[in-house]
């Protein structure tokens, strides 16, 4: 096996606001004035207030905290996505561990370059994790609809060149309850400088979020 330089590319990579509403409504006393009305206007009143009254109940976040990221795929899975790493993966530093966490793997094994990641990134609700994952949706034209994966998913592929080697990158995202859930997943053949083909890589993608997702729902569980 002979050892090239990977390229650069490669290297690189790593309240609503509620508005109170108050009604009012005035009761004559006059002879057009009727007794149903008057009855009417304490009920009516008290449910005003009570509409008015804050919750004092907070909605539970399904998901408290990110789980272990490089424990969150099977060892065969990592084995046949990228082959000659090491399955024990590689945790990226975050800030915030109980908000994001990711593991990488990747290797070269003869010319065939492969990489993947893992992300879990959990949110304050269901909401906020809807918002982020629509936004970065369309962020990525061209891809498409993943069915049974979460609550929602989507994936989609993308081929670069740089100084003449391509690369071909698959990236699936995965929305459940109040987490996201994106796996990246890219390859390059540096001898013939050509990449995997479009198949291999959303299908490899598609698999890694599967089992990413499942790890979730079972952390969370």
């Amino acid at each position: 096996m002979r050892s090239l330089p990977l390229p650069l590319a490669l290297i690189a990579r790593l309240t609503p606001v509620a508005v109170l509403a108050c009604a009012g409504w005035a009761l004559t006393s006059g002879p057009g004035a009727t007794p149903s009305a008057a009855q009417d206007a304490p009920g009516r009143d008290t449910a005003a207030r009570s509409s008015s009254a804050p919750s004092s109940t907070a909605v539970p976040k399904t998901y408290a905290a990110a789980p272990a990221p490089c424990t969150s795929l099977a060892k065969k899975t990592i084995t046949s996505l990228v082959p000659g790493a090491k399955t024990g993966g590689k945790e990226i530093p975050s800030s915030d561990s109980d908000a994001r966490r990711t593991c990488s793997w990747n290797a070269l094994e003869g010319y065939d370059y492969r990489w993947l990641d893992v992300s879990f990134e959990v949110m304050d609700s269901e909401e906020q994790a809807g918002r982020s994952y629509q936004g970065r949706v369309e962020e990525r034209k061209g891809g498409g609809a993943v069915p049974g994966l979460g609550d929602a998913a989507y994936s989609v592929v993308n081929l670069t060149t740089e100084d003449g080697q391509k690369t071909r990158e698959g990236v699936v995202l995965a929305r459940a309850d109040n987490a996201l859930v994106v796996v990246t997943y890219n390859g390059s053949d540096f001898e013939s400088k050509d990449a995997p083909g479009t198949d291999e890589i959303n299908k490899g993608a598609i698999k890694a979020a599967k089992e990413a997702v499942a790890a979730l729902e079972d952390g969370g569980a």
